[in-house]
């Protein structure tokens, strides 16, 4: 999984570590989880500069 550059992968000061914020159910974790799924339905490019280098 690319977690790591997920805009919804962030840090919980709480819990002092890096946490999603995506509230799934417990089907799509599963399916997360157990490889079923290529990729997370809720993944967000984190890349700032996506839309500028599209344009050019």
């Amino acid at each position: 999984m690319i977690c790591d550059t997920c805009a919804n992968y962030v840090y919980d000061e709480d819990w002092e570590c890096y946490t999603c914020m995506v509230n799934m159910d417990e089907d799509d974790y599963y399916r997360l989880m157990s490889g079923n799924a290529k990729e997370c339905p809720y993944y967000q490019d984190n890349d700032e500069y996506k839309v500028v280098r599209h344009q050019i």
